[in-house]
């Protein structure tokens, strides 16, 4: 099975890569030298990555939005946060993972992950639940996600087994 981190990490890379390419395509009318630098900086990313050198060509893209600050360059993208930047990145690697997991484990996951939804969602709606409970509830979900996004059903249906026993004891079925 490959990697399944390493894709996501190249699923990072390539959404940058495009938005870069996006913003550097467009006549904006911005400083014409700033876009040069970093149309520049954009090749050397893609050739690093290209290479097998994906940490450089991280650092490269990490600079591009530092340099766009730099240059004032208001409609330049700006990095986005961990949140939109893990979410971005998982719709890249959604059909990169498609490709390179075996139908089973694909379903496997996709079935857990169904799961995990519906009972996380009828234990969010439970009335009158507290501000602990709804904090387990919330980070047991980020964990399953976790392991669902590295294709590790193990993990995954470990933490489903923790939601159940919250819904249990909400007397929620799950």
């Amino acid at each position: 099975m490959p990697d399944v981190y390493t894709v996501m990490l190249d699923a990072e890379l390539s959404k940058a890569f495009d938005v870069w390419s996006g913003y550097l395509n467009a006549r904006t009318g911005e400083d014409p030298r700033a876009r040069a630098r970093l149309c520049s900086t954009l090749q050397s990313a893609r050739e690093a990555a290209a290479g097998g050198e994906t940490a450089s060509a991280r650092a490269l893209v990490t600079e591009m939005y530092g340099d766009a600050r730099e240059a004032g360059l208001h409609l330049a993208p700006v990095e986005p946060g961990p949140c939109t930047a893990d979410r971005q990145a998982r719709d890249y690697a959604k059909d990169e993972l498609r490709q390179v997991l075996p139908v089973q484990l694909r379903e496997d996951l996709d079935s857990i992950a169904l799961f995990l939804r519906v009972t996380g969602r009828r234990l969010l709606t439970v009335p009158g639940l507290d501000a602990a409970t709804r904090q387990d509830i919330l980070y047991i979900s980020a964990r399953a996600g976790m392991a669902l996004d590295l294709a590790h059903p193990t993990a995954a249906r470990r933490e489903l087994e923790r939601l159940k026993v919250i819904a249990r004891r909400c007397n929620v079925a799950p």
